[in-house]
């Protein structure tokens, strides 16, 4: 076979496999081709869909990542992002009104007591103030910079004096972010 001309290994090489190793005319590199049901999931589903572990108030649990994230833009739309609280919203909607054309009844009471003459323990769980110190009983809350801004659009024409003002400041969570208004004077 050294004088036939379509079996002469001698010109093997770089980019030159052995005539006996090379893909005969109409053969398929890959003949079983792609396994059936792969990549049949949508990337989002892929990703979206994975858990993973966060932590809350000192407690580890496990959530898709589609969720964590939510809770993130909705941590960013409290600590006031614009940009965040719009979207937030926006997503917000579309939510009810899906759950509004899938279930239009009540699926879940939830009944959170309250000790009497404590607000403290309802106002974290309503996202209105967040406890500084997580792991204190007795740490310092602060209200959040929407709430704020809420409560002072209700005063209307009545204005708080300057030592009202130093309270709410000292009591805000990050005052720089709320949008105090025209005649207000302790500035954090």
């Amino acid at each position: 076979m050294i004088g036939d001309g379509d079996c002469d290994d001698s010109k093997a090489g770089y980019k030159k496999p052995p005539v006996a190793t090379r893909f005969k005319k109409g053969q398929s590199g890959n003949p079983k081709g792609r396994p059936r049901g792969r990549h049949r999931e949508a990337p989002y589903e892929a990703v979206m869909g994975q858990l993973v572990t966060i932590r809350e108030e000192g407690v580890e649990r496990k959530v898709t990542a589609a969720e964590a994230f939510m809770l993130q833009l909705a941590k960013r739309a409290l600590e006031g992002d614009i940009s965040a609280a719009r979207y937030a919203l926006t997503v917000i909607a579309e939510g009810k009104t899906l759950r509004a054309a899938n279930d239009p009844g009540v699926s879940e009471i939830i009944i959170n007591t309250v000790s009497p003459g404590s607000v403290n323990t309802a106002l974290e769980p309503l996202r209105m103030a967040k406890t500084l110190d997580q792991y204190r009983d007795t740490a310092r809350m602060a209200l959040e910079p929407w709430l704020v801004e809420a409560a002072l659009e209700r005063l209307g024409d009545n204005h708080l004096t300057r030592e009202e003002q130093r309270i709410v400041v000292k009591a805000t969570r990050t005052p720089w972010k709320v949008k105090w208004p025209d005649w207000w004077e302790e500035m954090p």
